[in-house]
């Protein structure tokens, strides 16, 4: 049975906040992880007007693993296409640190503005068990370092720190609107 947006899990499950575990062979069963993070993604995307889902870590379908799924074009809603990264690593963080909005399928509703580096250099093996490398820069260096994180525990809340500006709810039309940022740190849904 596919897996849906229902399957994704979203703060407080502590499991958000777990390292995840090396992926050693790339079995039936992790690959069978990796369609399911596919779908789980899709659907939850299907269910939104404004928003794309454009990455998933495996530990947010509650599958402690080191593996993350990268939309293809995350610029064209309907390529539903996406590369599969097992043991993903940061080898080189590089450019300029920018603040941008992140949002977070497990953070659902709440984007907020976090620092990354523009570019990143990243080492993985795909489902065939290959070594491959990705030079990235932009937004889909951000979707990198956002994904990594997941499987190291972080979310992207836990980047922002005193920014009276930081926190942002999605309205109906798409636009953001500011959320009050000691209200946010406050909740402890949020910071358990």
């Amino acid at each position: 049975m596919a897996y849906t947006k229902d399957d994704i899990i979203t703060l407080p499950n502590p499991h958000l906040r777990q390292k995840s575990t090396r992926v050693g062979i790339i079995t039936d069963k992790i690959r069978d992880i990796a369609q399911n993070m596919i779908d789980a993604t899709l659907s939850w995307d299907a269910s939104r007007d404004h928003e794309v889902g454009v990455a998933l870590a495996a530990v947010q379908i509650d599958s402690l693993y080191r593996i993350i799924v990268v939309r293809n074009n995350y610029d064209d809603k309907e390529d539903k296409s996406f590369t599969v990264f097992i043991n993903p690593e940061i080898t080189k963080l590089e450019g300029d640190v920018l603040e941008d909005y992140e949002g977070c399928l497990s953070v659902p509703n709440i984007y907020g503005k976090v620092k990354r580096y523009s570019k990143v250099r990243v080492k993985s093996l795909g489902l065939d068990g290959k070594p491959f490398r990705v030079s990235a820069e932009g937004f889909l260096a951000r979707i990198f370092q956002h994904e990594i994180d997941h499987t190291n525990g972080i979310v992207f809340i836990d980047h922002i720190k005193d920014d009276a500006d930081a926190f942002y709810k999605l309205k109906q039309d798409g636009k953001l609107a500011k959320l009050d940022y000691d209200a946010v740190k406050k909740d402890p849904i949020l910071w358990q």
